[in-house]
C-alpha cells in the first residue's frame, strides 16, 4: 500500500524540538540557531540554508546546526539532501536519537517502510524512554502490515479473514488526516515547523517527588502533649516521635548511598573505566532494544572507549528510597569530544548485599 507524506499520522513528523537536546553551545551560538530557526519558521527556506551552510563552513562537527539544515533540506522538498545529512549525523553521533527519527519520517514518505522500521529501532535502541519513536514504529508496523495484508488479497482473493484486517488498518490510517503544510507542498506536516521553539519547555521535568518525599507531619505529635492530663498523656506521644526517627535516619543514610553510587557510576563514566561503568549495572538490568547483555555491553564499550575524551556532569540530584528499591533523578551534562548533551535521566536501583546497582535507566523522566 502506498500511503501519501501528508496522509501519515500526527505523530510521524519531523523532531525539530530535539534540537535543543543537541545544543550545549554558548549564547552566541544560539543567536546563530535562533536566526536560522526564524528563516525556517519564516518559509525563508534558501536564505536558512545559505545561513546554515555559512555556519557549518567553520564548524562542520556541529550537531545541531547539521541537524536543523536536514529539516531545512526536507522542508525545501529535498529529501535525498536531507536522508544524506540524517545519515551522516548517524554516523557521527550515534548517541543522538533524533536525527533516526528523522530519518524515519523521510523513508516513510517514500514508501520504504523496512528502512523506516529500522531506523525508529535505532532511535529506541539509543533512547528507550523516546515515546514518539515508539508511536511512529507502530505507525511503520501498521503499515507493513497492510502490504502484507494487501499481497496476501492477491495471492488469495477469496481469503474472508484478510479484507476486515485490511480494512481496519484503512480506517485507523483514514482517521483525522493531517492537511499537508502550506509551506512543503504536503510532504512534511505542519507540526513539524511549530514544534521548532519549543527549548524553553524543557525545564518541565522539575520532579514531584521531592514534595512527596517531605511528609514532616512527624513533629505534630509532639504538640499533643500539651493539653493532656498529666504523666499518662506525656508517656504516650514520647514513644511516638522516636519510632520514626530510625526510619527517616536509615533512609537517610540510604539516600547518601544511593548518590555515592550514581556519582561513582558518572565518574567510571567520565574516566572511561569500562570496569567500574559496567559494574554499576546489576544481573537485573534490562538493556534496552532487545539487546542481550553482552551486545549490549559491547555497544557501550565500543562508544565509550572510542571517545577521546567524556565530561559526565551530575546535578540537582534527587533520590527516593522504598526499603531495598531507590530511584535517583538528576540533570545530565555530557559532553564527547565536540557534542554537548543536556538531559534530565532517571536511575532506578536495587539493594543487593552491601552496594545499589542500576536495574533501569531512562531518559527525559
Amino acid at each position: 500500500m502506498t500511503l501519501a507524506r501528508n496522509k501519515l499520522p500526527r505523530t510521524l513528523a519531523l523532531a525539530v524540538v530535539a534540537a535543543a537536546l543537541m545544543a550545549g553551545a554558548g549564547i552566541a551560538r544560539a543567536d546563530e540557531y535562533g536566526d536560522v530557526n526564524q528563516l525556517l519558521r519564516s518559509g525563508k527556506l534558501a536564505e536558512a540554508l545559505t545561513k546554515a551552510d555559512q555556519y557549518l563552513a567553520s564548524k562542520p562537527k556541529d550537531p545541531q546546526m547539521r541537524f536543523m539544515k536536514g529539516v531545512i533540506q526536507t522542508e525545501s522538498g529535498k529529501p535525498n539532501d536531507a536522508i544524506a545529512t540524517f545519515q551522516k549525523l548517524t554516523e557521527d553521533y550515534p548517541e543522538l536519537p533524533e536525527p533516526y527519527n528523522n530519518l524515519a519520517v523521510l523513508y516513510a514518505g517514500q514508501a520504504q517502510f523496512d528502512k523506516a522500521r529500522a531506523a525508529l529501532e535505532m532511535a529506541i535502541r539509543t533512547n528507550p524512554s523516546y515515546a514518539t519513536a515508539h508511536e511512529n514504529l507502530g505507525d511503520v508496523y501498521a503499515k507493513l502490515a497492510s502490504q502484507a495484508y494487501s499481497r496476501a488479497l492477491q495471492l488469495d482473493a477469496g481469503n474472508a479473514q484478510v479484507q476486515p484486517k485490511l480494512a481496519l488498518i484503512r480506517e485507523l490510517f483514514s482517521t483525522s488526516p493531517r492537511a499537508p503544510s502550506a509551506r512543503t507542498g504536503g510532504n512534511i506536516p505542519a507540526p513539524a515547523i511549530a514544534a521548532a521553539p519549543a527549548p524553553a519547555a524543557k525545564p518541565a521535568p522539575a520532579p514531584a517527588p521531592v514534595i512527596a518525599a517531605a511528609p514532616a507531619p512527624a513533629p505534630a505529635p509532639a504538640a499533643k502533649p500539651a493539653p493532656a492530663p498529666a504523666p499518662v498523656a506525656a508517656a504516650t506521644p514520647a514513644p511516638a516521635p522516636a519510632a520514626p526517627a530510625a526510619p527517616a535516619a536509615a533512609s537517610a543514610g540510604a539516600g547518601k548511598e544511593v548518590e555515592a553510587a550514581v556519582l561513582a557510576w558518572a565518574n567510571a563514566w567520565s574516566s572511561k573505566d569500562m570496569n567500574g561503568y559496567l559494574g554499576a549495572y546489576g544481573k537485573e538490568f534490562d538493556p534496552p532494544g532487545k539487546l542481550s547483555r553482552k551486545a549490549w555491553e559491547d555497544e557501550r564499550r565500543a562508544r565509550i572507549v572510542g571517545k577521546s575524551h567524556i565530561s559526565v556532569k551530575i546535578t540537582d540530584m534527587n533520590v527516593s528510597v522504598t526499603g531495598n528499591k531507590a530511584v535517583a533523578r538528576f540533570k545530565q551534562d555530557y559532553v564527547a569530544d565536540s557534542l554537548k548533551v543536556n538531559s534530565r535521566k532517571t536511575l532506578e536501583l536495587v539493594k543487593s548485599g552491601d552496594r545499589w546497582a542500576i536495574v533501569r535507566e531512562s531518559t527525559g523522566a
